[in-house]
């Protein structure tokens, strides 16, 4: 078990980048002083956002360098790249260089380019060293890249916390410094070995300690992550912050305790080969094959897998017809099915994933971007950092939730695509509450939900894209399912701002230039009635991919029992 502790150092390597490099998640922290340098307009700051976003464009840069360089020069390249982006920024937030304001927004491109390459590390990182349970270590190490708002929130309150502007340095510093932190065991990656099915299940084991420790993590981040009483007690708190990003180092030696934890905790879980996944290589294969050859009338599915009556029963009326048409036509026969690009963009259930990621997710991340501007209009600029670390605490949450399916499969099976409707609820509750009340209450919950929703959706998408279009055209596919996050950054955006900007007044800020700045509750009114409704749209548009879907999840896991059966059989 020793000789396995590398990959373990990796695997905390990957969490430190992850925790560091979502760098863009704090825009909100010093948009309003960039505005006000710059003295643009509340579209043209979105423009900025917008460009962070237009950065996943880009993604594919990384995986290209990846053929011409090794592991380690992609990660200093992506910190240099992150380096450039904020540190000019830095320097012109700060007075000390004045760039024009297309140059600025190329910095924004740049920067947001840099965390997509830090993201495609750590991806390598975990497929390289976890081949079986590597949907597990994914899951919990994207989850760490919703934390990273609150630690740059600890990180600001500890070195000054009047300074909106410090957010930018340390976007351009702390990635670079995490970097050469990380370059030791990245360095000494151990070579890839056969793993045995106890080994596999050890590592279950550990990722289920670990995913325990993250929610810890996490509760202490949402509970001092905001604190600026003063600079001494952020410091300490910051400290404690670094010192449970580094506990997990130490995960090797817990695995002298995992007899205790298998008599004790462990045997209440039923494990199924060798991870605690809702949907394994293994068992995919297993089920496409099963259902190559046994027809769905011998399973008691009907041809087209999803019954009329069972039409009927959800639909009635003269929605019947449409129910028939948009359910029934054109579904999923088996899940783990490999699409090609051209074969993706026909399949209905493709765009109705699409649409409900980018009338969800999307929402919630334009939100999050918006939150400075939103706040200051409610009177609660000062609480910004605060909103801000409540935003990525519950964001974090909900990517750490969105691997709950996994592990409680043999107890509560449920289509991942019904947990993507649950996740969902959320959102257009948030905006109702923004819409209906202006109160500080209102503000803080409407924010915990849409991170928690936002997140959720972030962190299962790429198993959702594996399980219905197949894992091994997952790359080129979940990259065409995020092209509507910028998108989805522009037009909401743009139409948010328009309607701040209808709503604003001139207020000087300095020299002869002006900046509109908007307070009251119509600055944003319109817009989170307009993103709530966008947000049913996509709810309903999960919910109709969850009936469309729910027989392959269903017909998948009557076929593993089916092998389990057989497996019991042969084995007496």
């Amino acid at each position: 078990m020793v000789g396995q502790s590398p990959k373990w150092m990796i695997l905390v390597a990957a969490i430190w980048i992850q925790a560091f490099t979502g760098t863009n998640f704090d825009f909100s922290a010093y948009s309003s002083q960039m505005k006000s340098v710059l003295g643009i307009t509340q579209v043209q700051l979105n423009y900025l956002a917008v460009a962070s976003d237009m950065g996943k464009v880009f993604g594919w840069s990384s995986g290209l360098a990846l053929l011409y360089f090794p592991l380690s020069v992609v990660l200093f390249l992506a910190a240099f790249i992150g380096f450039i982006g904020y540190g000019l920024q830095w320097l012109v937030i700060s007075g000390v260089i004045s760039l024009p304001y297309i140059v600025v927004l190329l910095l924004c491109l740049l920067a947001g380019c840099s965390i997509c390459w830090f993201n495609t590390v750590c991806f390598v990182l975990c497929i390289r060293n976890f081949p079986v349970n590597r949907a597990l270590a994914l899951s919990l190490t994207v989850s760490f890249n919703g934390v990273s708002a609150a630690l740059y929130a600890l990180a600001g309150n500890a070195t000054n916390s009047s300074s909106s502007e410090l957010y930018l340095l340390l976007n351009a510093i702390i990635p670079l410094l995490v970097s050469v932190a990380a370059l030791p065991p990245i360095l000494r990656q151990p070579p890839l070995e056969p793993q045995t099915a106890d080994a596999a299940r050890s590592d279950s084991i550990m990722f289920l300690l670990l995913n325990i420790f993250a929610v810890f993590t996490g509760i202490y981040l949402l509970l001092f992550g905001s604190n600026t009483s003063n600079a001494t007690s952020a410091r300490f708190f910051f400290a404690g912050a670094i010192f449970l990003l580094v506990f997990p180092i130490c995960v090797p030696g817990v695995v002298y305790a995992r007899k205790w934890f298998h008599d004790t905790v462990h045997s209440s879980f039923h494990i199924e080969n060798s991870s605690f996944l809702l949907v394994d290589d293994d068992d995919l294969e297993l089920h496409k094959q099963l259902s190559r050859e046994a027809s769905y009338e011998e399973i008691g599915l009907p041809s087209k897998g999803f019954s009329h009556e069972m039409t009927s029963r959800m639909c009635s009326g003269c929605c019947n017809w449409c129910c028939d048409k948009m359910i029934g036509k054109d579904q999923l026969a088996i899940l783990g099915e490999e699409h090609s690009a051209q074969l993706l963009v026909r399949r209905l259930d493709f765009w109705l994933y699409y649409l409900a990621y980018f009338c969800g997710g999307t929402i919630g991340l334009v939100y999050s971007n918006n939150l400075g501007q939103i706040a200051q209009s409610l009177g609660e600029s000062s609480n910004t950092t605060a909103l801000l670390t409540l935003y990525s605490s519950f964001s974090f949450f909900g990517r750490l939730l969105s691997a709950a399916p996994d592990y409680i499969r043999t107890k509560v099976y449920f289509a991942r695509t019904g947990w993507l409707t649950i996740a969902l609820l959320p959102t257009p509750i948030a905006f109702l509450l923004l819409a209906t009340s202006g109160s500080s209450m209102a503000l803080r919950a409407s924010t915990a939900l849409l991170g928690w929703s936002s997140g959720f959706i972030f962190a299962a998408a790429v198993s959702i894209t594996s399980e219905l279009f197949g894992p091994n055209s997952v790359g080129v596919n979940h990259n065409i399912l995020i092209t509507n996050i910028p998108i989805g950054s522009l037009v909401y955006g743009v139409l948010a701002a328009l309607v701040y900007d209808s709503n604003a007044e001139p207020a000087p800020v300095g020299g002869d230039t002006e900046s509109v700045i908007c307070m009251g509750r119509q600055c944003y009114l319109l817009t989170f009635l307009g993103w709530g409704c966008l947000s049913v749209v996509g709810l309903i548009s999960s919910l109709m991919l969850f009936l469309r879907t729910k027989h392959a999840y269903d017909a998948f896991e009557r076929n593993r029992h089916l092998a389990e059966a057989c497996q019991v059989t042969f084995g007496e």
